[in-house]
């Protein structure tokens, strides 16, 4: 048994996620936990809201509200939907908790201390007409890069291109739209990332199995050469920078960055959970000295994160000198767009997770989204597409195999495993064929591989539904009632296998599943390669009833009603 340290990148705090941001961490994590934990491993999955920077403070403003009132309400927002789309974190913390504060003041202290932060005098925006400073999103303009008109004072969502709000051309503030403005000297402290490029680029490297996008991110960055990086923004709602423990003189009206204290939120996060926990100190086993040295930890998220965790966070881990645990593997997602532009939370483009869960049930959403992760390429979600896979893998495949073997079964066997015969070269082959696809699964989950392990699960569904077409128990239950009956028992020992292979994807369905079977308790079990065994689990005599329909086709009427309510492709127009 491995521990496994699970981190999924932590959601802006700035109203509810959409399916992109769901896929692009929060539910490949779940999915990868709920593997690993049925695989026996001691897993731990990590999130939390992350609550600092421009994004909560302008969201807050919008709705008229106390950046602190405002980040609470929709960190019960954010927990309630998770929860709604089974998502299983072991803590699901709060970046703005007072965990966080001290281990970011600790950070700051110690990479001081090493001599990587230094302050320096900067030159940056300022608005007259606001009279303030702007940082980060406080500033609009357009992309020195690629020309687009929106882009934001910290990062362009066009091109991902990190900016400063300095290089926008044509800028103008977010606050009032004020384009009277000009750039006045101001103190900052910066994190010294070009001194530890040798030791960051050394840290890459010895990583293996990463993905071509995550590693190509990674060295991207330090071939450009890794610029220093500004780690304190003139705000008010974030953790302030102390010195000695008190006011640093001069940053009373700064805070720290939020890309600097979100990382530092896996840590804190965990420690809220040991507290929570009545264990206070056990965080320690997972992150700290000695004993963290045996955790395997996997960092998932999108693709604009993997620089931050590739580069910044790994310089504040190893420019402390301490021994803290650092990402052993990183997954990354490219973007899930809508109709080929993206999602947008400012835009409110796209589906979000509780409309989601008004149309269909989470399982659905959870099949679909995972069976098309973005991982070699971006992809695009479209009404028709969702409507194809749900209804011709779980509606076709999955859930018309269960239905029509209970079915037939109970109509000629009564409502409980029958009894007779003995398998043949049909259940041989099928044994066989099932033992290769259960490890090519597992293998590829484990691997990280979603899709390839979507698709090896689709086709097990498949090949039992070819074994009934062949066995035909419906065919020869006169002539033979021994042989149907094996072949039905057969059948109901798949039901089983795919209740246990399907619950890291669909858990809601696979305990339904289970529950059909008598098998709930082995919910959160895996089953072995040998299938031989694994189709004989339940014997003659064992129970069963009848789910209803466990996947409602979608019909052509409500992709309208979906298309009209949500939109389709002109909606990137």
């Amino acid at each position: 048994m491995s521990r496994i340290l699970i981190t999924s990148a932590l959601p802006y705090i700035n109203g509810v996620k959409h399916l992109g941001n769901l896929v692009g961490s929060m539910l490949p994590s779940d999915v990868y936990a709920r593997f690993m934990r049925a695989c026996g491993h001691e897993v731990l999955l990590i999130c939390a809201t992350d609550e600092h920077g421009t994004p909560a403070e302008i969201a807050a403003q919008q709705a008229g509200k106390d950046v602190a009132e405002y980040c609470a309400e929709q960190y019960g927002q954010q927990k309630k939907y998770g929860d709604a789309f089974g998502i299983e974190f072991d803590y699901f913390g709060r970046s703005s908790s007072p965990q966080n504060h001290a281990l970011t003041q600790h950070f700051a202290q110690v990479l001081e201390a090493q001599g990587l932060i230094e302050e320096r005098e900067d030159a940056q925006v300022y608005s007259i007409d606001d009279g303030r400073f702007l940082p980060d999103r406080y500033i609009e303009g357009t992309c020195p890069k690629c020309d687009y008109e929106k882009a934001r004072g910290d990062q362009c969502d066009n091109c991902g291109s990190l900016l400063d709000p300095t290089d926008l051309i044509n800028p103008y503030s977010t606050i009032s739209g004020s384009k009277n403005l000009e750039v006045r000297k101001t103190k900052h402290l910066y994190l010294l990332q070009s001194k530890l490029v040798d030791r960051v680029r050394e840290w890459v490297g010895s990583k293996t199995g990463w993905s071509n996008l995550v590693t190509s991110i990674a060295y991207k960055w330090l071939d450009e050469g890794l610029n220093d990086r500004c780690i304190t923004r003139d705000l008010k709602w974030g953790i302030p920078v102390l010195k000695d423990g008190k006011p640093r003189p001069g940053y009373e009206e700064k805070v720290f960055y939020v890309w600097f204290d979100a990382p530092i939120e896996y840590i804190a996060a965990t420690q809220e959970w040991a507290e929570a926990q009545g264990t206070p100190d056990a965080w320690q086993r997972w992150w700290y000295g000695d004993e963290a040295k045996d955790v395997n930890y996997v960092q998932i998220m999108g693709k604009d994160n993997v620089p931050f965790h590739t580069v910044s966070f790994p310089v504040t881990l190893l420019g402390s000198e301490e021994p803290w645990k650092s990402a052993d593997k990183i997954k990354g997602f490219n973007w899930l767009n809508w109709y080929g532009g993206k999602f947008s939370t400012s835009q409110n483009r796209g589906v979000f997770m509780d409309q989601a869960l008004e149309i269909l049930p989470a399982d659905y959403w959870r099949y679909y989204l995972m069976a098309n992760a973005p991982e070699s390429d971006d992809t695009s979600f479209t009404w028709e597409h969702f409507a194809s896979v749900v209804n011709k893998d779980l509606a076709d495949v999955l859930g018309n195999f269960i239905n029509r073997i209970l079915r037939f079964t109970k109509s000629r066997f009564d409502e409980s495993v029958p009894d007779g015969g003995q398998p043949g070269h049909l259940e041989e082959k099928l044994a066989a064929d099932l033992g290769a696809g259960i490890m090519a699964y597992g293998d590829h989950l484990e691997e990280l591989e979603f899709r390839k392990a979507l698709q090896e699960l689709r086709a097990l569904w498949v090949m039992g539904n070819e074994y009934l077409s062949e066995a035909a128990p419906w065919a020869i239950v006169k002539e033979d009632p021994e042989t149907a009956a094996m072949a039905c028992r057969t059948a109901i020992n798949l039901i089983r296998i795919y209740g246990l292979l399907a619950a890291p994807i669909i858990p809601a369905s696979a305990k339904t599943i289970l529950s059909a079977i008598g098998c709930e308790n082995e919910m959160g079990h895996w089953p072995s390669a040998d299938a031989r065994r694994e189709l004989l689990k339940l014997s003659a005599g064992a129970p069963f009833d009848v789910p209803d329909v466990l996947f409602k086709k979608i019909e052509d009427d409500q992709i309208a009603e979906w298309t009209a309510r949500f939109g389709g492709p002109e909606s990137n127009q």
